[in-house]
């Protein structure tokens, strides 16, 4: 049995206007909270939204230790569908793994009319990282320290985890991204990418490469004032104003 979902961690299905929706998306470790700013200026705008929560998230960090990859895209499968349900012009945006299941959903579904990534994960860790973490997970070791909240803001916290549960980090990066980012010299669906010039969890390198890797049209935002969960620090409001801007045009 799962614990109850952490209050501010609610998943999002809002009911729009038009012809067009919005597929929003959250982190390792976190949950619908560190999103709901912007999923919420896509509905002030009139879009559909689904901000589903990601099997094993926003309840507690054991809930998290059996899931894997392969949950978190189904999750993601089943929001998309519901989306498309109401909405025939979809559009998709995740933060950090949410941006990873946000270049995941375009590789699936090249009918999506655009992507918003905000520092996304893109490439796996080397081979050192990978055996440091097998290490600790063959001795015994299932939760290390937290990644979540590195917020510039001091007045903000995020409602990550305090923990990060190891063997679903090795399916992110194994299943995840050892895959994925091989798809993005193919990818042609438009990208609106924000990459924090300061990231403690994803290092900015990683957008830097991504957007020289990706086919389609790009455009490549730098976010001097915030850390990796920019959606919640100091330059939110560029990022919903800009994105809700990008998902009206490409939505036309």
């Amino acid at each position: 049995m799962t614990a109850p979902i952490i209050p501010g961690a609610e998943p999002m299905s809002h009911v729009g206007s038009g012809d067009a929706g919005v597929l929003v998306l959250h982190g390792f470790t976190g949950n619908p909270g560190s999103m709901r700013g912007l999923a919420e200026a896509f509905a002030g705008a009139g879009f559909h939204v689904e901000m589903p929560l990601l099997a094993g998230h926003g309840t507690a960090v054991d809930d998290m230790i059996p899931t894997t990859w392969a949950d978190w895209t189904a999750d993601v499968e089943r929001a998309y569908q519901a989306l498309t349900a109401r909405a025939s012009r979809i559009v998709v945006a995740g933060l950090s793994m949410g941006g990873s299941l946000t270049l995941w959903t375009a590789s699936q579904h090249p009918e999506v009319r655009g992507i918003v990534c905000v520092n996304p994960a893109a490439f796996p860790f080397d081979d050192t990282m990978v055996g440091a973490i097998q290490g600790m997970i063959d001795a015994g070791t299932e939760v290390m320290d937290g990644i979540g909240s590195d917020i510039a803001d001091p007045d903000v916290t995020e409602l990550a985890y305090p923990g990060t549960p190891l063997r679903p980090l090795m399916s992110f990066q194994r299943d995840g991204l050892g895959p994925l980012a091989k798809t993005y010299s193919s990818t042609e669906v438009p990208l609106l990418l924000f990459t924090s010039t300061q990231d403690h969890v994803v290092p900015p390198q990683q957008s830097a490469d991504l957007f020289s890797m990706y086919k389609g049209p790009k455009e490549h935002v730098m976010l001097e004032r915030s850390y990796h969960v920019a959606t919640q620090d100091f330059d939110k409001q560029q990022i919903f104003d800009k994105s809700v801007a990008f998902a009206q045009r490409i939505t036309s």
